[in-house]
């Protein structure tokens, strides 16, 4: 009798094709939305504000470019192949920026920069003709998103550095190339693909910032949906501002590609880069330790001094209901989306090929939308879902104004955090010991409670860590997709911000601060043993 191939669909692909699907359809709302007829708003927004939001992304983008690459680069060649007093302290701390969410540096900088703010006002007492500067310059706005968002350049160059190895810097040395030479024509070439993906990451997040430049009153896309949304009540211009802002990601994406090329480069010198004492050693310690002080140091001090003034006052019953929600949210969505990362993660172990790959691919690039972006595409969908449901069962709205369509927020925009430290865990579970746990009469799921479980843990804890502390810190997709009455803290920041409350504010910053170390220290131990 012929054997028959088996013509049934592989399970395996369609929960990965579901997972990838998620993603996909939030942004084929938005695309959608172009069909409706929203000429009179169009025509508004190109009469008023829309030549300006281009121009202020742009200016954002380039600002914070630029910036970002200055100070990440310099700092990780600093740090990999300087001696300088204080490098092993400075090492580490140049990543603390991380903890700090943009949207709190913000207001520090604000206050400390307004007119009644300290710096202004020693400024009038030094020199009395000093008229003033305004708080909320571009300039400002460019200077705060450098400093939260230079670590991501940082960490991979100074990566990318340290793997060059002493050799290469040798060679160059001894074809005539002075230091300053070797670096621009050997290092920083070799280190090229580090820095871009740290540029495109950094570019992202701009991007997606809302807290930061709503704080500065600097208009850019993400306030324009928001003001869209909440004030003109028109969602489908809302998902047409969303659709140009999904552009300009994906063009920063494709330029990181572009910047990347094809090129691959590992591990050239054999053995490993020392770090060289110069006579300018006090100098770079004083370079780098002002970033440090600038970036987190100060601002975690003012927000310390203003929450021991306020935390009689600040510490109520309504600070802790925030802070027990925030947590709330933050671990029942950090256990959803780490345990779909883990089902991704091992499906395409269990499938390792070409098309099981792409749709990981898919499934993961969610990090890459806005919150913004991904709260009207979500609230389109399901609008026109409850709608179909109403006709259908006469059910009112169920899924818009629900935790479903948060937590799906949360699930797209995080899949790819959760995703890379459980793959690296399996990758360290070899099939050889499942194979042996079964051979020895454990049936499946007590060999992998035995044998798989207390292998992985530590990379599901540490995604559950990363993730849970991300949703908490998000403000754009929990501010437009949160159901009554479900506040947390970043929610809190930004209506007290909105009201120029700097100092009732300091109390939920700290608490975000302080659980945003947490990762930066799981970071700082990596690279240590990297």
């Amino acid at each position: 009798m012929p054997v028959t191939a088996d013509r049934r669909p592989d399970r395996y692909l369609i929960i990965a094709g579901a997972l990838a699907l998620a993603v996909l359809l939030p942004v084929a709302v938005l695309l959608s939305a172009w069909r409706g007829d929203e000429s009179e708003t169009w025509r508004h927004l190109v009469d008023t504000v829309l030549w300006r939001l281009l121009g202020h992304t742009a200016w954002l983008v380039i600002g914070v470019g630029i910036g970002v690459l200055l100070l990440g680069a310099s700092l990780a060649w600093l740090v990999a192949t300087q001696d300088f007093p204080g490098r092993r302290v400075l090492d580490w701390a140049l990543l603390l920026p991380l903890a700090m969410p943009a949207y709190v540096l913000a207001f520090v900088v604000v206050q400390g920069l307004d007119y009644a703010g300290p710096v202004q006002t020693a400024l009038r007492q030094w020199w009395p003709g000093f008229s003033g500067f305004s708080a909320r310059h571009p300039l400002w706005v460019i200077a705060t998103l450098s400093l939260v968002f230079y670590p991501y350049v940082y960490m991979l160059a100074r990566l990318a550095f340290l793997t060059q190895g002493r050799a290469v810097m040798e060679q160059a040395r001894l074809l005539g190339r002075g230091p300053w030479a070797a670096f621009f024509q050997v290092a920083l070439p070799m280190a090229r693909p580090a820095i871009a993906a740290g540029l495109a990451l950094a570019l992202m997040e701009t991007l997606a910032d809302f807290g930061a430049v709503s704080v500065f009153n600097f208009d850019t896309f993400t306030t324009a949906i928001y003001k869209s949304w909440y004030g003109l009540f028109n969602l489908a211009a809302a998902a047409q501002l969303a659709s140009l802002l999904l552009l300009f990601v994906l063009l920063a994406l494709w330029l990181e590609r572009r910047g990347r090329g094809r090129a691959r480069y590992g591990d050239r010198g054999g053995r490993p880069m020392v770090a060289v004492r110069s006579r300018w050693a006090w100098l770079m310690t004083c370079y780098a330790g002002l970033v440090v002080v600038l970036a987190f140091v100060l601002p975690a001090g003012r927000l310390l001094y203003w929450t021991l003034d306020e935390v009689a006052r600040g510490l109520d019953a309504r600070f802790m209901s925030l802070a027990l929600r925030t947590l709330t949210l933050g671990i029942s969505a950090g256990v959803l989306v780490v345990g779909l990362a883990s089902v991704l993660a091992w499906l395409q172990r269990l499938r390792p090929h070409r098309l099981m790959r792409a749709l990981v691919r898919t499934a993961t690039m969610g990090y890459a939308l806005p919150g913004s972006v991904l709260a009207v595409g979500i609230v389109i969908g399901f609008a026109a879902i409850d709608r179909q449901l109403g006709q259908w069962f006469g059910w009112r709205q169920l899924l818009v104004g629900s935790l479903g369509a948060l937590f799906l927020a949360y699930v797209i925009r995080f899949m790819a955090v959760a995703f890379g430290p459980v793959e690296s865990a399996l990758e360290r579970v070899r099939p050889a010991l499942l194979d042996a746990a079964r051979t020895l009469g454990a049936p499946p799921l007590e060999a992998a409670r035995r044998v798989l479980l207390p292998m992985v843990a530590p990379g599901l804890i540490t995604a559950l860590l990363l993730v849970g502390i991300d949703i908490m810190k998000e403000m754009p997709a929990t501010l437009l997709l949160r159901p009554f009455g479900w506040d947390t803290l970043a929610v809190r920041i930004y209506e007290l911000t909105a009201e120029g409350e700097w100092q009732r504010a300091a109390l939920p910053s700290l608490a975000l601060v302080a659980v945003g170390l947490l990762p930066v220290y799981l970071l700082v131990r990596r690279l240590r043993h990297s």
